[in-house]
């Protein structure tokens, strides 16, 4: 099953949280939130990915975790998408050049929490990731000072906005990437699913 693609117009300025979301969970509500205000967003488009190629063990089936996304936001900026589904990308730099080529006009700007900053030099063709697109790394628990550390923090470091820059991310011309301190949240789907409440199906 497919679902409808969210519409875009030429010029405003999306954010994309993508991720297994498996399950999706209040922190990316609080993730998306901070986004929303810090980089001067237009949306926030949650990316639910049909496989993540850096885990071994598979998600939950798409439809549950699309469904289970669908149902917890309420937010009328925030949208859930199955754009990968659609196309057939695997990895992000192949899906950030599939929304170039699908939402022409369209600002990108590319979400992530800071544990994924400390390792996205693994992420296959990162660089370009950063060459093409903006970047927005929102902290989380534990993860600020190997995240500021990391390969592509050092790689990037001439390209950083900092402090009170942030909200002129979404206008910036990549490569382009900032790093923002908000409340912690420190809830992830790793947790959710150790204690049991995550139940996948096989429909």
């Amino acid at each position: 099953m497919l679902y409808k693609l969210p519409v875009a117009r030429a010029g405003q300025r999306i954010g994309i949280l993508g991720g297994s979301f498996d399950p999706p969970h209040l922190g990316h509500l609080h993730i998306s939130r901070a986004a929303l205000r810090r980089f001067g967003l237009d949306q926030v488009w949650w990316l639910v990915t049909p496989g993540n190629p850096l885990k071994t063990r598979g998600p939950a089936p798409m439809e549950q975790r699309m469904e289970a996304a669908r149902a917890m936001v309420k937010h009328p900026r925030i949208h859930v998408t199955d754009f990968e589904a659609h196309v057939g990308t695997r990895y992000t730099a192949e899906t950030i050049d599939a929304l170039h080529d699908h939402y022409h006009g369209v600002e990108f700007t590319w979400l992530m929490g800071a544990d994924n900053l400390a390792q996205f030099h693994k992420w296959e063709n990162w660089q370009g990731i950063m060459m093409s697109v903006r970047v927005g790394v929102v902290a989380r628990p534990g993860d600020r000072i190997s995240a500021r550390l990391s390969p592509a923090a050092r790689r990037f470091e001439q390209s950083r906005l900092r402090g009170r820059k942030a909200h002129l991310l979404a206008g910036a011309k990549a490569p382009a990437w900032s790093f923002i301190n908000v409340p912690m949240n420190d809830m992830s789907s790793t947790d959710i699913r150790a204690r049991g409440e995550w139940v996948t199906s096989d429909k």
